[in-house]
């Protein structure tokens, strides 16, 4: 038992390793017949062709052929119609000389040689036949609306069965839908007819493909008609015609026509295709849908076709059997029908058919025959085309249901084996032989074959091999190291080498190495691995207007050692032999796209290895076509029904459709857009106008543009009625203070309704009891009535009046009469000072009585005392207005220390009202500007003199100054702060003790009562260098380009810059919160040149990266909660210091002490010299040379952006554009002192022309006018000095 038990599983193993071996015997060796082709088991012929029947075998020798018919043996030679061709089985029948019928049968081939012989499969010859269709008479089918209705086909039976369709008189398909649809035995159903399917040529045809001929059947005529139509007709049809349906047709649920009855069962085979259909009848068209009571259905082989009514399953199997539902379903019901599908199946393999073995004498080998169906199939076993029971005892082989077992074979035992496995619905047929050899092993692959790879891509080695016993297979690379069996080498059982992802160190030389018991036999092959074929760029998807051109481009890289083709495919075929697409090396070009050129575009690119393709589509679009049948229905006096059929869209879905009309009546010629509508509708219903003649057009949209106009419809003419409106905009108001405008928008004539348009104007005071007056206007839009009182209010009224009637009742509209100058003034009018350039201006409104008009706020007239002699009616008054009713206003930007004079005025549409009386207001001290200039003069080893004048803006009186210096280092660092305190007299001040060859910087602000203001900055190096002072230009407060009044929230603006930078400050008294500054240099005139600063919630900005030495222009900006602009400041002037380049201190360097001693002892030399010349008498001109060197004119000092000039203190005058302070070490005080000291005290207290109190410092001022200019003609000059030096020397 143990030892059977060894040699079933030594079998088993030696099955295996056959069955998944399939050796080719090399012809030039002995073997067996092998059946290579043969016709198929149904062979339906063409009876006007000859009858081929194929049957090809191989072997050694090579095979001898007969043939059987209906089972007994066929004799060629006794039928001379027929051959068989040399070396072959194949028979061909020659029908000239017979009729094909003739040769109708069951036909099998036998292909024998000495080893042994093969069977072919049954082969079933029968003749294609296409019968005529019988003649018939066909009445017409007259049938009332809406009830069912069957054309039957009924086509001949043929072979195969024909294909049905129903077609029309003129070839053309006839329509299906959801109601009307073909079943599969080819009838025509209709689940309601409608009035549209009368016709006469319902006709079905049937093609027969062997024959490859259609028959029709004779035409159908059907007449659908109402029941009304049916009793009027039914004499004329009484004797010709079927009548269906007498009764009136309502709405019904639905029925089924096929299959009938709730259920009904269906047999299919394995691997066939299931087909059930379900058709109902009903009013509406029902609709259908399936289910698998028991299961789903298979997504992937299951679909719905013929408009759901038929459930199509591909390639069926066991599963599929089951309970299957179909529903028809409408509004009134539904209905069910269930078919119970069970699946048979015709013999089919397991594993696959029997294959062939090839023994060395002993070995021990199986054949196996494992096939399966439904019911279970029989098996039956031959040898050599005998039964096997038949044929000779072989104690090696043993048979076991559907295995042969073979041990120990021997020499000569090769034979030919058949199974067969049949059961009801079919039969399998195989042969396999058994061939006994011992025969060396041999490799079959070609030597030193080349083989190219991609890289990346799997390799795969043949190493086809033939031996018995069956060769081993091993393998070696290049030097044969070692056996190649591991990763990434996979060897397969027929001896290919497998290498899954080839890469470029795989390439080189493999040897293929075949043994067995009898030799060993060796082949070498190479292998290359080559680089992948890639797209770079695709072809993209293009859409294109027809008319224009269009490229697909395609980029490729490839191993460049393959010769690559490009190759362009539309539609999966060639390109069109058209010389409108250029094909370049990487791209495809079409021009002048036509419609034809639309489609799939594919780019490959092949090489002798690989290729790679791309796709893109081409959508040519255009405009669509234009509508064409437009049709008027439902004709309405105020609508119409607009019918039209769309033009060709041109691959651009329609979006809209725009409808026009033409009034020929009022308009003639010109086209007005009525209305649109959806792309997906072609009817639109229209509201019209009375008194129109329309004409309407229509013009569709898509992606591309609007088509052309559609041709004009009929003229469709509205009767006049009435109008349905009255004018709209009706207003009144005054243009004199006696009158009253009534205006109103005129009715157009589409609005008019009517002939004879007119309106009745109407109009009274909005009093109690006020009588309508009434007048008729044409041909206007406006009335004027005359006499009126002054600002009363009124009511309005404008009817539409035709010939056909008056139009609604108007509304009524409120106006007034016309305005007048005011003629109140606001009283107690009176001012609270806020702070030192705020007041607050508060007043009592004026009574709407005395306003005479609508109130359109107060504006309150203000301005500066600037001098006694002034005028008010002579000053320069600013207006600030608020608009609406307000009682009192903020003014803004005032100067401090200053005398007001204000009034407010009422003012409405017309105009300002009188003044009220004029008030006053003193504002109080507020911060001083900055010093006008600061220079540096007279300096020495270790001190320097500032000169300065006082601030421009006093602001007050001045109390003091205050100077802040402090040294500056190499590397820009501060040192420590001095701080000195100055008298409000002085103008000047000597700094001792300062260190030698060292920067500092001067910080210099004025005082008053409200406190210190901003500082002028200056710096100076102590050097000696001809005795003066290395001195950078002064930093001083800008002044403003403009006049010094204030017309905005802005005040109080400042800045100060050092050499890169300026630090703008200002007030502002509004409720913003944003500004942002914008600058320019001075000199620059384009308007585009202005860059913005942003600031938020802030009141100054440091302006960086400006450039030292230029001038520059500063404005702010406020901004609104939008961003929006709403107030800007007046522009100031900026002055950036020239910044002298940094040296080296010459003074400190050796060779410079050393040159300068070396001259001061020659100096010393020459003054003794000339000691001793004059006291020997001796005579020296210094009185000549002196008198030679007199006081040089000092001139304005140019800078290189600014020209210093003369400075005037008036301020009805600007400063001149680009003006700077003196560097001529001239400082002369302020002429003027904005100052309101002791003010109402002394009998001579007058006003100065700024405005300020001069009072009893009149004389002080002219005392220390005349002190300061004795001072200045004594002050040394450095110039001077030099002169005189030189005279001496």
């Amino acid at each position: 038992m143990m030892e059977r038990r060894r040699m079933d599983v030594a079998l088993l193993v030696l099955f295996l390793v056959h069955l998944a071996t399939s050796l080719e015997v090399p012809l030039d060796l002995p073997q067996p017949p092998t059946i290579t082709y043969q016709s198929p088991k149904d062979y339906i012929v063409d009876p006007r062709e000859n009858i081929i029947i194929h049957c090809e075998a191989k072997g050694k020798p090579h095979p001898s052929f007969s043939w059987t018919r209906n089972g007994t043996h066929f004799d060629i030679e006794n039928h001379p119609s027929v051959d068989m061709r040399p070396q072959s089985g194949t028979l061909v029948v020659d029908i000239s000389r017979e009729r094909a019928e003739n040769y109708e049968g069951v036909y099998q081939c036998t292909a024998r040689n000495k080893h042994g012989t093969a069977v072919s499969n049954n082969i079933v010859v029968r003749q294609s036949r296409s019968p005529l269709w019988s003649k018939e008479k066909i009445k017409p089918i007259v049938v009332q609306e809406g009830v069912s209705l069957v054309l039957p086909c009924r086509p001949p039976a043929g072979l195969p069965p024909p294909i049905i369709f129903w077609m029309d008189n003129n070839f053309q398909k006839l329509p299906q839908s959801q109601r009307v649809s073909q079943s599969l035995n080819g009838d025509l159903y209709f689940s309601n007819v409608r009035r549209v399917d009368t016709r006469s040529d319902y006709i079905c045809y049937a093609r027969f493909p062997h024959t490859q001929t259609i028959q029709q059947k004779q035409p159908i005529t059907v007449r659908v008609l109402n029941l009304d139509a049916i009793n009027d007709t039914m004499a004329a049809f009484y004797n010709d015609t079927d009548l269906f349906s007498e009764a009136p047709v309502d709405d019904r649920r639905p029925t089924f026509l096929i299959p009938s009855g709730p259920s009904s069962s269906k047999m299919v085979l394995r691997g066939d295709k299931l087909e059930m259909e379900c058709i109902a009848e009903g009013l509406p068209t029902p609709q259908i849908s399936w289910t698998k009571i028991s299961g789903d259905l298979p997504s992937k082989r299951a679909s719905l076709l013929n408009y759901n009514k038929t459930l199509h399953i591909e390639n069926v199997s066991a599963s599929d059997a089951g309970d299957y539902r179909c529903t028809a379903k409408n509004q009134l019901g539904s209905v069910h029908h269930t078919i119970h599908v069970t699946v048979k199946a015709a013999p089919y393999w397991i594993s696959g058919p029997p294959r062939n073995l090839v023994l060395a004498p002993g070995e021990n080998s199986v054949l196996t025959c494992r096939a399966s169906g439904t019911p279970k199939p029989t098996i039956t076993w031959y040898m050599n085309g005998i039964p096997i029971e038949n044929s000779p005892k072989d104690e090696s082989r043993k048979v076991e249901d559907d295995t042969i077992i073979f041990a120990g074979v021997q020499s000569g035992s090769s034979a030919v084996y058949q199974c067969n496995v049949s059961n009801d619905y079919g039969y399998l047929l195989s042969n396999a032989f058994v061939n006994v050899l011992s025969e060396p092993p041999r490799v079959l692959t070609p030597p030193n074959k080349v083989y190219q790879i991609i890289r990346n891509h799997q390799a795969l080695i043949d190493c086809s091999s033939f031996g018995s016993p069956v060769p081993k297979i091993t393998w070696f690379k290049d030097s044969r190291s070692s056996i190649l069996q591991e990763d990434p080498y996979i060897l397969h059982d027929n001896g290919t080498l497998e290498i899954r992802v080839a890469q470029a160190q795989h390439s080189g030389k493999y040897t293929c190495v075949a043994t067995n018991d009898l030799g060993i036999y060796e082949n070498h092959v190479y292998m290359e691995v080559k680089e992948p074929t890639r797209i770079l760029k695709q072809p993209e998807y293009k859409e294109v207007q027809r008319g224009r051109s269009v490229v697909f481009e395609c980029t490729v890289k490839h191993d460049p050692s393959l010769i690559p083709t490009m190759t362009w495919l539309k539609d999966d075929g060639e390109l069109p032999d058209d010389e409108r697409l250029i094909v370049d090396s990487d791209s495809l070009t079409i021009t002048d796209v036509t419609e034809d050129d639309a489609g799939v575009y594919t780019c490959i690119m092949n090489t002798t290895l690989d290729h790679d393709s791309a796709t893109a589509t081409l959508t040519v679009v255009e405009r669509p076509d234009p509508p064409t049948d437009l049709e008027l229905t439902d004709l309405k006096k105020r609508s119409v029904q607009l019918t039209w059929i769309p033009g060709d869209e041109h691959n651009s879905p329609i979006q809209k459709f725009l409808i026009q009309y033409e009034d020929s009546l009022h308009h003639r010629g010109y086209w007005h857009n009525l209305t649109e509508v959806p792309g997906t509708k072609t009817t639109a219903h229209l509201k019209l106008s009375p008194y129109v003649h329309y004409t309407f057009r229509v013009l569709a949209l898509n992606a591309v543009g609007f088509s052309n106009p559609s041709r004009p419809s009929r003229m469709y003419k509205t009767e006049p009625a009435a109008p349905d409106e009255n004018p709209a905009g009706v207003q009144g108001f005054g243009t004199e203070h006696n009158n009253l405008v009534i205006s109103w928008k005129p009715l157009t004539g589409l609005q008019s309704n009517g002939p004879g348009l007119h309106y009745r104007v109407m109009w009274r005071q909005k009093v109690v009891d006020s009588e309508w007056t009434t007048v008729t206007v044409s041909n206007n839009s406006k009335f004027v009535v005359s006499g009126t009182p002054t600002f009363v209010p009124y009511e309005i009224k404008v009817q539409a009046v035709n010939e056909h009637g008056l139009g609604p009742d108007p509304a009524i509209a409120h106006g007034y009469s016309g305005e007048d100058l005011p003629i109140g003034t606001p009283e107690n009018v009176h001012a609270v000072v806020r702070n030192s350039t705020l007041a607050e201006v508060f007043w009592d409104p004026v009574p709407s009585h005395l306003i005479r008009g609508h109130l359109k706020g107060y504006k309150v007239y203000y301005w500066r005392n600037h001098h006694y002699k002034h005028s008010p009616h002579h000053m320069e008054q600013d207006i600030l207005t608020f608009s609406g009713n307000h009682s009192h206003g903020m003014l803004p930007g005032l100067h401090p220390f200053s005398l007001y004079f204000f009034n407010v005025r009422v003012y409405n549409g017309k105009g300002d009202g009188p003044p009220s009386s004029t008030q006053q207001f003193k504002m109080p001290e507020g911060v001083p500007g900055s010093p006008t200039s600061l220079i540096v003069t007279n300096s020495n080893l270790d001190s320097l003199t500032l000169e300065w004048r006082p601030p421009h803006d006093h602001n007050g009186r001045i109390t003091g100054y205050t100077l802040k210096y402090q040294p500056v280092n190499n590397s820009n660092d501060l040192g420590p702060v001095e701080e000195l305190a100055l008298a409000a007299n002085e103008t000047s001040v000597t700094l001792p003790n300062l260190k030698y060859s060292t920067r500092y910087k001067f910080y210099l602000n004025a005082k008053t009562g409200a406190g210190a203001g901003s500082a002028i900055s200056q710096e100076a190096v102590i050097i000696r260098e001809e005795g003066s002072t290395q001195s950078l230009h002064p930093i001083a407060r800008s002044p403003a380009l403009g006049p010094p009044h204030k017309a905005g929230p802005f005040g109080n603006i400042s800045s100060l810059v050092g050499e890169d930078w300026a630090l703008i400050s200002w007030e502002y008294w509004g409720q913003e919160k944003n500004f942002y500054a914008q600058y320019k240099l001075n000199n620059s005139e384009v308007e585009e040149d202005w860059q913005k600063e942003f600031v938020n919630d802030s009141q100054n900005i440091t302006l960086k990266g400006l450039k030292g030495g230029l001038c520059y222009r500063v404005r702010l900006v406020a901004l609104g909660h939008r961003d929006q602009e709403l107030h800007h400041s007046k522009e100031l002037l900026v002055t950036l210091p020239a910044v002298a380049s940094r040296q080296v201190d010459i003074a400190t360097q050796g060779w410079f002490i050393g040159l300068m001693c070396a001259i001061a002892l020659l100096i010393l030399i020459l003054l003794i010299i000339c000691f001793i010349q004059r006291n020997k008498g001796g005579k020296y001109p210094v009185k000549e040379k002196e008198d030679a060197h007199t006081d040089p004119e000092f001139q304005p000092m140019k800078d290189d952006d600014c020209t210093f000039v003369e400075y005037s203190d008036n301020e009805d005058h600007k400063p001149l554009k680009g003006s700077c302070s003196p560097s001529n070490g001239t400082v002369k005080r302020d002429d003027s002192d904005d100052s309101l000291v002791d003010y109402g005290e002394g009998g001579d207290g007058q006003f100065n022309e700024d405005g300020s109190f001069i009072g009893q410092y009149s004389g002080k001022s002219a005392s220390r006018d005349s002190a300061e200019g004795h001072e200045s003609s004594e002050a040394p000059s450095p110039i001077k000095a030099m002169n005189s030096l030189n005279s001496f020397v």
